[in-house]
């Protein structure tokens, strides 16, 4: 008898449950979009504003601080009202806020806007991630995550382009206003993608949900758990991505590689051209082998590699070649958050519990971007970089203690 080929995985796929993948990974890639102008802007920032590297690095750091309330009060808000309800409100409210940037007069002014975009960055994670997980099967949430995730580096990516042919020509405020775009996303959203049915059999029974339920009983331990792995891994990515636009525009005195504008966007590209590919393989390798053992290996990749890209200095080609490893290992990684945090939670607190111990630990990183900014005033922006090495390492130990997720059925 002939033997008789299996079914391609996609082709299990409903065509509902693709459109809300594409509708929470457009979103992640817009909201990237609008939060890594900032970082291609900051040379041209410092210069207006008259700031240091260290108030730079505070404007972002206080950014992911408002970001990690937005993923807490919206991953509540997304289990009381819903997680399309709640994921079309982050997006106007980043895409608003970005806009709003250019018409930034002060420094404080800057501060605020920012602060204010963080709110809708975070909450937006927690709202997609979250209705991803409860749509798609067990055996492929691996998979939708990290495509999902994968949004991220093509948000970096058009960020990197709208810079290069917005900023030097028309100035950084034409290139803040570009940022409202995506708000059209969410006329789409609410007539094309539809509710986790999961969300609606737990509201129509009347499910208990707030945030006190995930501090009880046997959810406590992977509450406090969850949190400090996103801690670590969210202080070394930040670091790290937030500054790696100004180590390659830094002159190759102050620790940098000496790049234009219009060149760093260009090396950036390959960086975020690996993460996208990381975010994806990451999915289907944690989908095969196990959340945990995927993890690690990655982490410790990129605890390796950052020093060395780190030192790499104004050699250029090296910079190209290191730059899709670093790209591929130190952001692939992301995806398993996503799927572990939905995985650890019942779904009345699943979106609240996502939300905090993801966004507890953006609101500890949000200290990475000062941190870095502060050590690069002394050693230069790419000996400052290495830190992130101890901080990757650190999460590969921290997610030993958590268990293996790979299979769970979500209820």
């Amino acid at each position: 008898m002939p033997i008789l080929k299996a079914t391609p995985w996609y082709k299990e796929i409903s065509s509902e449950q693709w459109k809300t993948l594409f509708a929470a990974q457009l979103g992640w890639m817009l909201d990237a979009m609008d939060v890594m102008l900032y970082a291609f802007a900051l040379t041209t920032l410092q210069k207006v504003f008259q700031m240091g590297s260290d108030k730079a690095g505070l404007v972002a750091s206080l950014t992911l601080l408002a970001s990690a309330f937005g993923g807490i009060g919206f991953g509540v808000v997304a289990d009381k009202i819903g997680r399309k309800r709640a994921l079309i409100i982050t997006i106007l409210i980043y895409s608003l806020c970005s806009a709003a940037t250019a018409t930034s007069g002060t420094f404080l002014e800057l501060m605020l806007w920012r602060m204010l975009l963080g709110i809708g960055l975070g909450g937006e994670w927690s709202s997609g991630a979250v209705l991803v997980s409860e749509t798609w099967p067990a055996e492929h949430r691996g998979k939708a995550i990290g495509i999902m995730q994968s949004g991220w580096a093509l948000g970096y990516i058009a960020a990197a382009l709208l810079s290069a042919f917005i900023l030097p020509t028309y100035g950084w405020r034409i290139l803040f206003l570009v940022g409202v775009f995506p708000a059209f996303l969410t006329v789409w959203i609410r007539r094309a993608v539809g509710e986790s049915p999961i969300w609606l059999d737990s509201a129509s029974k009347g499910s208990n949900s707030n945030l006190v339920e995930i501090f009880r009983g046997k959810l406590a331990r992977k509450t406090l758990l969850a949190a400090l792995l996103t801690a670590s891994v969210l202080f070394a990515y930040w670091g790290l991505f937030t500054w790696l636009p100004g180590f390659l525009a830094t002159p190759v005195e102050k620790g940098g590689a000496g790049m234009s504008v219009v060149k760093t966007a260009t090396w950036i590209i390959p960086v975020q051209l690996g993460a996208f590919f990381g975010y994806i393989s990451f999915g289907f390798i944690a989908d095969r082998i196990g959340r945990r053992p995927a993890f690690i290996a990655y982490l410790v990749a990129s605890a390796i590699l950052v020093p060395v890209y780190g030192k790499t200095g104004s050699n250029q080609t090296l910079l190209m070649i290191l730059g899709p490893l670093v790209g591929f290992f130190g952001s692939g990684y992301f995806s398993l958050f996503g799927v572990i945090l939905s995985e650890l939670y019942p779904t009345a607190v699943r979106a609240t519990g996502q939300g905090f111990t993801y966004n507890t630990g953006r609101a500890i990183s949000a200290l990475a971007p000062y941190t870095i900014g502060w050590l690069a005033i002394s050693v230069g922006v790419g000996s400052a970089l290495l830190i992130t090495s101890f901080f990757f390492l650190t999460g590969a130990l921290l997610i030993m203690l958590l268990p293996e997720t790979r299979g769970e059925q979500l209820k």
